[in-house]
C-alpha cells in the first residue's frame, strides 16, 4: 500500500510528455479525502497503463506536448504590469460577450455559438424564465410546482442570471435560502459519507432546504430570519469600516422545532455566467493546484471535493456549488429544480420536492406528471434546454483593462497573495461536448477548491469532503458589474458584504495574510485593487 501512496504522489508530479523538468509545473495529488479504494484504483490503472477516471485524472491526454507546452506558458502568472496581457480582454474566451454594458450583461449568449445554437439558446432562456404552477392546472406541461418551494422560475432566483440578495425589509428571500443539514450519526450514515453516496444528511422534518412558500391549500415551512450586528475594523492608515456580522433562525416553523442537531447554511444566489467554461476545465488543471498538507508552507491548503456523478456513480471531482458539492451544470439545474422549485427530472424524480415522509398533507398533493410527456414533470429535452442555456451564458468583456490604476491595483492582487486561491486563467479541454467551450483560454480568477475562511466565515455545515469553515473559491470574473446587473453590491455566500472591500475583510484562515496585507495598504492602494476587481 505504502508504494501505491509513493507513486499517487509521484504521478501527480510526473510529467509524462516530454518536458523538461525544469518546464513542469508543480502539481500534487490531493491525497485527503479521497477514499482508499479511490487511491487504489487510481494508482491501479496508472500503474498498468490505463487511462485515469476522467473526472480525477491527473493529466491532461488531450493535449500533445506541443500544446501543453503552450498552455503551460500563457497560464503561467504574469510579471508584467505594465500592460494588459495578450487576450486580457476577452476573459470567456472567443464567447465572450463585447455587446454595451447595461442590465442585461450577464443574458448574453456565448460569441461563438452557431445560428441554430443561438434559437435553442433563446428557447432554454424561455424555460429559465418561465412560472410554473400549481397541479393540476389547464397549462399543462407547466404544472407540477411544489408543493412546498422557494420561487416559481429559476430566472426568479438567478435575477438577471446574476448575483442574489440576502432578505431586506419585506422582500423576501427569493434569491437566498437556508439549507438544511446534519452530520452523519449512525455508522450506516458515516459509512454512506465515506464511500461519497451522500454530501450529509437532511432534517428529518424540514428536508435539506427550507421552503418559504407553497401551493394553496398548504403552508410554507417557515421564514428565515437574519440579525446583523455591526462592528468597526480600524484599517492601517486609521479607516474605519464597519462589518454587519449576521446570524441565523428560522421564524413561523410550520411543523415542529427543526432537529437540534440541524444546522443552517444561509446561501445566495451566484451569477451564471461562464458555468460552461467552467464546466470544460480539465480535472488535472484543478487538482495542480491542490495543496492539502501544504508543502510548501505558504499557508494556502487548497482541497478538492471528490463527489460522486449522479448519473454515472463515478467519482468526480466537484467544481460547482459554494462548496464545489456539484460536478456538473444538468446535476446544479436538476437539484435547483426539485428543491428550489419542487419539480421531477429524470436526475432527480422527486415529484414532490422536498417534502420529507413526515409532511404528509405535502405528500397527498397533487403532482405535475403528464403521462405523455413522461414519468416526470420536466421531462429530457427541458432538462436539455436548461442546460444547454446554462452552459453559454457568456462572460462580458473586460473594461478599463489599460488604465493606470487598474493595472496598478492588477500588480496588488498578486503581490498580496490573493491570486494563490484567485487563480487568473486556464486553458479548458480540447474534446469538450460543444466546440464553443474547446480549448478557450479563460479568466475566472478562482482555482475552484475548497479553503478555510476561518470561524466567522464558518456556517458549521459539512457538504461531502468541504468542512463548515471550507468555501470554493469564488470566480471574479463579471464581480464589477454586479451593481449594473442586479442593483446592488452584496457578496460572500450569504451576502453580508456591502462592498468588495468589505469581502476581503471578511477573509480569514488561508486568506487571513492577503486580508491582513490589504488592511495595512494606504487608501490609494487600497482603491487601485478595488478598481482592479471593479474591471473583471
Amino acid at each position: 500500500m505504502r508504494r501505491l501512496l509513493d507513486f499517487l504522489r509521484r504521478a501527480r508530479r510526473a510529467e509524462k510528455h516530454g518536458l523538461p523538468s525544469d518546464e513542469q509545473p508543480r502539481r500534487r495529488l490531493p491525497l485527503r479525502g479521497v477514499s482508499l479504494a479511490a487511491l487504489v484504483a487510481l494508482a491501479a490503472s496508472s500503474l498498468a497503463g490505463t487511462p485515469e477516471p476522467a473526472g480525477l485524472a491527473t493529466s491532461r491526454t488531450d493535449l500533445t506536448p506541443k500544446d501543453l507546452a503552450r498552455v503551460i506558458a500563457v497560464t503561467r502568472p504574469t510579471s508584467d504590469f505594465s500592460k494588459p496581457e495578450q487576450f486580457e480582454l476577452m476573459q470567456g474566451g472567443a464567447g465572450t460577450s463585447k455587446k454595451d454594458v447595461n442590465h442585461d450583461s450577464f443574458s448574453q449568449s456565448s460569441a461563438n455559438i452557431t445560428f441554430e445554437e443561438e434559437s435553442t439558446f433563446k428557447l432554454g432562456n424561455a424555460i429559465f424564465r418561465k412560472n410554473w404552477v400549481s397541479a393540476p392546472s389547464s397549462t399543462q406541461a407547466s404544472d407540477g410546482l411544489g408543493p412546498l418551494f422557494n420561487e416559481r422560475a429559476c430566472q426568479n432566483c438567478h435575477l438577471k442570471d446574476g448575483r442574489g440578495h440576502p432578505p431586506q425589509g419585506d422582500t423576501g428571500t427569493t434569491s437566498m435560502f437556508l439549507r438544511l443539514a446534519r452530520q452523519a450519526s449512525t455508522e450506516e450514515e458515516k459509512a454512506a459519507i465515506a464511500e461519497h453516496k451522500a454530501l450529509n444528511f437532511p432534517d428529518p422534518v424540514y428536508g435539506s432546504q427550507l421552503q418559504d412558500l407553497a401551493v394553496p391549500g398548504l403552508q410554507g415551512e417557515g421564514r428565515m430570519h437574519v440579525d446583523y450586528q455591526e462592528q468597526k475594523v480600524t484599517l492601517g492608515d486609521g479607516t474605519v469600516v464597519s462589518l454587519r456580522k449576521p446570524s441565523y433562525s428560522v421564524d413561523n416553523l410550520a411543523y415542529g422545532p427543526l432537529d437540534p442537531h440541524t444546522t443552517l447554511s444561509p446561501r445566495m444566489t451566484p451569477p451564471m455566467i461562464g458555468l460552461g467554461l467552467v464546466e470544460q476545465i480539465a480535472p488535472a488543471d484543478i487538482l495542480a493546484h491542490a495543496d492539502p498538507d501544504d508543502r510548501d508552507g505558504d499557508g494556502i491548503s487548497g482541497r478538492p471535493n471528490i463527489v460522486r456523478d449522479g448519473q454515472s456513480g463515478d467519482l468526480t471531482l466537484g467544481r460547482l456549488g459554494w462548496k464545489a458539492q456539484t460536478p456538473s451544470i444538468r446535476e446544479q439545474a436538476a437539484d435547483a429544480f426539485a428543491g428550489d422549485i419542487g419539480i421531477s427530472t429524470p436526475e432527480v424524480p422527486k415529484h414532490w420536492g422536498d417534502c420529507s415522509a413526515v409532511e404528509k398533507t405535502c405528500l397527498a398533493m397533487p403532482n405535475g406528471v403528464q403521462q405523455r410527456l413522461g414519468p416526470v414533470e420536466a421531462p429530457p429535452p427541458v432538462m436539455d434546454l436548461v442546460t444547454f442555456y446554462s452552459q453559454n451564458l457568456a462572460v462580458p468583456a473586460r473594461r478599463d483593462l489599460d488604465k493606470p490604476d487598474v493595472l496598478a491595483g492588477k500588480k496588488l492582487f498578486y503581490d498580496m497573495g490573493c491570486i494563490s486561491c484567485h487563480t487568473p486563467k486556464f486553458v479548458t479541454r480540447r474534446g469538450t461536448p460543444n466546440k464553443a467551450q474547446a480549448f478557450q483560454l479563460i479568466w475566472p480568477y478562482s482555482d475552484f477548491l475548497l479553503h478555510d475562511m476561518g470561524p466567522d466565515l464558518s456556517d458549521g455545515q459539512a457538504v461531502g469532503e468541504a468542512t463548515g469553515n471550507e468555501w470554493r473559491t469564488q470566480p471574479l470574473w463579471g464581480v464589477g458589474l454586479t451593481q449594473t446587473v442586479n442593483g446592488n453590491t452584496f457578496f460572500l455566500h450569504d451576502g453580508r458584504a456591502r462592498t468588495l472591500t468589505e469581502a476581503i475583510l471578511w477573509h480569514g484562515g488561508e486568506g487571513q495574510k492577503a486580508r491582513d496585507r490589504f488592511a495595512a495598504a494606504d487608501a490609494a492602494d487600497r482603491d487601485a485593487l478595488v478598481k482592479f476587481l471593479e474591471s473583471l
